[in-house]
């Protein structure tokens, strides 16, 4: 047994993987500020001995007694962060500081949540970790952007100055239940939309491309690299290698749902990358991981998901 931090562990990814390491016989400490976290989330967790949960913003300090700390806080979709773009990059800058300070002074292990984003609207595809990306470093959605990059640099600073054992994941579109109806992000829009019966809004022409991975292959992936050999510190790409157009998700939303919803097309934002796909590769070779649950398969657990909600 190891006594678990998880950051953000009342979001969609987090509560998942504190469900997941509970099950695995772990004690668990779920810290969230509700912020984009939801109690819904861990309601059904509350009442296992193992599980605690502590409502806190990781922009401050905190001092615990832990084994290993997933840094999974920071709204992750658009519509969130925009919503006050400061506090998202204070977030990732203070939140990995504070992670950083607190895995120095108890020698745990500590893994980041990072994000494809830091690749930006790439010009290499698909993305390898070797890939510095581009980013705009003053966009709009550059709070989330830089603010994730920034992690990244802190938690190998910490690694080489203070020899602070770190572990680096880069996320891909993760997707599944426990999203937020609200969330904005594009499987959780559509599901919703089709759902409804409303109009399905696409930004752009839709020939924009993206990579989806259900939340127990991305889950699976996250505790593999905590688990890896010491001194492996990554990053590590975690997501769906297979290839998806915005236009062919939307249509295969409609299809599966059943769906009187039209789609239409809408101006595309500042910024939004053209297309996002990683190379796996060294997932494969370091962590033998490699995602499962076909896009189909996955797409049925989570419209389930939300034929609950709406």
């Amino acid at each position: 047994m190891k006594r678990i931090l998880i950051t953000g562990g009342a979001g969609f990814l987090g509560s998942h993987l504190c469900e997941r390491l509970l099950a695995e016989g772990h004690e668990i400490l779920c810290l969230d500020n509700f912020f984009t976290g939801s109690r819904a989330n861990i309601l059904h967790l509350l009442e296992n001995p193992c599980f605690e949960c502590i409502r806190h913003d990781i922009i401050n300090p905190i001092y615990l007694e832990v084994d290993q700390i997933y840094n999974l806080a920071c709204p992750a979709s658009p519509v969130h962060y925009q919503v006050n773009p400061i506090k998202t990059i204070k977030t990732s800058v203070m939140g990995a500081i504070n992670t950083l300070g607190l895995a120095k002074r108890v020698k745990a292990r500590i893994l980041q949540a990072s994000t494809s984003e830091v690749y930006g609207d790439p010009e290499v595809h698909p993305q390898r970790e070797d890939y510095w990306g581009r980013v705009n470093p003053i966009g709009i959605r550059s709070c989330y952007d830089e603010g994730k990059r920034a992690a990244e640099c802190l938690m190998m600073d910490y690694h080489r100055q203070n020899h602070v054992d770190v572990k680096i994941v880069r996320i891909f579109n993760t997707y599944g239940p426990r999203m937020a109806v609200r969330d904005g992000r594009v499987v959780s829009n559509f599901t919703v939309q089709a759902l409804k019966g409303e109009e399905i809004t696409i930004y752009g022409d839709g020939a924009q491309t993206r990579s989806f991975c259900y939340v127990d292959d991305l889950v699976e992936g996250l505790i593999r690299m905590m688990n890896s050999p010491e001194g492996f510190t990554g990053p590590v790409n975690i997501g769906a290698p297979q290839e998806f157009t915005i236009l062919e998700l939307a249509k295969t939303l409609i299809r599966i749902t059943d769906s009187p919803s039209r789609i239409v097309f809408l101006p595309l934002p500042q910024d939004d990358p053209v297309q996002r796909r990683p190379d796996i590769a060294l997932a494969r070779e370091k962590l033998g991981w490699e995602p499962r649950v076909p896009l189909a398969e996955g797409l049925e657990k989570t419209i389930a998901y939300f034929r609950k909600l709406v």
